[in-house]
């Protein structure tokens, strides 16, 4: 296979990604991009097939490579029930209805990325922190009237610290096992680029906040007549609605695996509405008092918000604007795109030509700087080209483990490299899962939040950095406290 050919995919789907653009905007994903990538997939193959692969062999790739997401893709639906429920239930609108009292515009994009750092270290979740936590500071955030992709910048900073440095993190177990140390010495030389790097994106933020000209006042919010009026008005607002969010958080720094978790979290969530918001279930319901039981209403009710459009009606614009979510339904097109990038990138995989593209990557590496620099290009390259944040760290790690022991490096600089670019840069690419899945979760796209993720920009910078420098890069004979 000639690095041209292998090529020809990749610069076919980044010319069709960028004319879905051109004539979809930011509809793309929802259609034109999966059509894309499905023709992408079926030149890879095709080419691959006329170069001696055989069909079988594609066809095992693109099944083993979607049950590499199934859990992923699992999470995102229970998440979109979940969101569902605690709308209904009036948690999604007390976290609003409180945050706007607590947090002012001058302080809100630190504070949202501190809250969410805090979380995602706490539970070794970013897709878990974005869901819950992140889909109420960026109701938040709107309502004060913030630019979208400041506050999900924020948001996306701070749940991807603590997926790097939480020793709950899948991504943070999987990339020192690849690169062959364990996990502490890992998360303790992750600090060494992290640290700096958090704190980097919490300065811009703090004065993105008080720079950005956005205060109460200025926006003319009422909260006693306007937004908050309009939540007390159609939900009974208490801190006890704090409890199932607490719960979930509960479960999930109790290890339990985070597709059970939200979905506990959806059934407390459907309880407490049944519980606490009797009259919301019988507008959700559409049945009066009149037309048949509470007990059906609650099930009707609680089924519809798990999985369908659910909207609940104030009579305040911003109110109403806030007070949506798809369910189960506002995820399938996730899902569906989800589906096609994993197909693309395991053709690309089965047909020898990701291996192509990735020799060319290593050749002439000769200094540590050069080979960090590799290892940052390539974990890029696999989150563009197989769309999935694991294969961006195995797959690289697999292939450079030597090449760092014959530099005679730690496999602690490998691990931390797979991190610091792996992890944090995929959910900067539109058909990459975690792009994807950020995007439907927060309703924002890719493109409009890339610019504002401080955090997931300056880690792989911060990388190169340290490595041009020589600080502290560890030898194989050094020890690891040292």
């Amino acid at each position: 296979m000639s690095l041209l050919l292998a090529l020809v995919p990749v610069v076919l789907l980044i010319g069709l990604l960028a004319a879905d653009v051109v004539a979809f905007g930011e509809d793309s994903s929802y259609g034109a991009n999966q059509i894309a990538m499905l023709l992408a997939a079926f030149v890879a193959g095709g080419i691959g097939m006329a170069k001696g692969v055989q069909w079988s062999d594609i066809r095992e790739a693109i099944g083993n490579s979607i049950a590499q997401t199934s859990e992923a893709m699992l999470i995102l639906l229970m998440i979109g029930a979940l969101s569902g429920t605690w709308l209904v239930a009036g948690i999604i609108p007390a976290f609003i209805h409180y945050g706007l009292q607590i947090l002012s515009p001058e302080i809100f994009l630190f504070a949202a990325c501190v809250i969410c750092a805090v979380l995602s270290l706490a539970t070794g979740s970013s897709w878990g922190t974005v869901g819950t936590v992140g889909v109420a500071l960026i109701g938040i955030g709107t309502a004060l009237g913030l630019h979208p992709g400041w506050v999900a910048g924020a948001i996306i900073s701070g749940a991807y610290f603590g997926d790097k440095m939480s020793p709950l993190s899948d991504t943070t177990n999987i990339a020192p096992a690849v690169a062959g140390t364990d996990l502490f010495t890992h998360i303790r030389y992750m600090m060494i680029t992290t640290i700096p790097s958090l704190c980097i994106a919490l300065i811009v933020f703090l004065f993105a906040g008080y720079g950005g000209g956005a205060s109460v006042e200025s926006l003319g919010l009422d909260f006693t007549d306007g937004f908050g009026q309009a939540v007390e008005n159609s939900f009974n607002i208490h801190g006890g609605l704090f409890l199932t969010p607490l719960a979930v958080i509960a479960l999930i720094i109790k290890k339990v695996p985070a597709a059970p978790a939200l979905f506990i979290g959806c059934l407390l969530g459907a309880i407490t509405a049944i519980i606490f918001q009797p009259e919301t279930i019988r507008s959700v319901a559409g049945m009066t008092a009149e037309e048949g039981s509470y007990a059906f209403a609650a099930f009707r009710a609680s089924i519809q918000s798990m999985a369908l459009d659910t909207a609940i009606v104030t009579g305040n614009t911003m109110a109403d604007e806030l007070l949506t979510s798809g369910g189960m339904k506002g995820m399938l097109n996730t899902v569906w795109l989800i589906l096609c990038a994993m197909t693309f990138g395991a053709v690309m995989q089965a047909t020898g030509m990701l291996a192509r593209i990735t020799q060319t990557l290593l050749n002439g590496v000769q200094s540590t700087f050069g080979l960090v620099a590799r290892t940052t290009g390539t974990c890029l390259a696999f989150n563009v080209l197989t769309s999935d944040q694991y294969l961006a760290i195995v797959i690289p790690g697999n292939m450079l483990k030597d090449a760092y022991e014959e530099q005679g490096l730690a496999p602690e600089n490998l691990s931390r490299t797979l991190e610091d670019t792996g992890t944090v840069t995929s959910v900067l690419i539109p058909w990459n899962t975690c792009g994807v899945a950020q995007s439907g979760i927060l309703g924002i796209s890719t493109w409009t939040y890339l610019p504002y993720c401080i955090f997931n920009l300056v880690s792989p910078l911060m990388t190169l950095t340290i490595a041009a420098i020589g600080y502290r890069i560890r030898k194989l004979d050094a020890s690891p406290d040292a």
